[in-house]
């Protein structure tokens, strides 16, 4: 694009660590539900069960790993859109993903639906988890931000 700044400084490569590290804990949250939920399946249903939920999750926290992997490649220093392009590149490949796996797993062999989707379902929820640990994250900075400034 011409005429667009690529603006590099701590700040901006600090901040995208930092949200490297957030996606990389998602996907990490997302592996212990899965083994949660295999877990679960296992003890309650069996280990068809548990191979199912172990499926699901695993698609999920696969899906995301993508979505990680590609929209988050080269973002620090990078123009606001080039950041945005990348977030819709990694969402339509984790969408693709999801779909490819989904379709391998149920032609090509028998599982239980209701662990398979309930642990895919459940690995969502690691998102809520991310978003609460971030929103209590940058309260606290504000928080300590405006004592700071007060006691000047």
């Amino acid at each position: 694009m011409s005429g667009s700044q690529t603006v590099v400084s701590t700040e901006t490569t600090v901040g995208f660590a930092s949200v490297r590290r957030q996606a990389l804990w998602v996907v990490g949250g997302q592996v212990l539900v899965a083994l949660a939920g295999a877990a679960v399946g296992y003890v309650m249903r069996g280990a068809l069960a548990a191979e199912s939920a172990l499926i699901g999750g695993g698609i999920g926290a696969t899906a995301t790993f993508v979505q990680v992997l590609i929209g988050l490649r080269n973002s620090a220093g990078q123009t606001p859109q080039a950041v945005v392009r990348g977030f819709y590149r990694g969402s339509a490949m984790k969408l693709v993903v999801t779909v490819v796996l989904f379709a391998l797993v149920l032609r090509g062999r028998h599982l239980a639906a209701t662990p398979l989707f309930v642990t895919y379902v459940a690995t969502f929820f690691v998102y809520w988890l991310a978003l609460a640990r971030t929103f209590r994250t940058q309260v606290q900075r504000e928080t300590l931000s405006r004592m700071e400034h007060r006691d000047r």
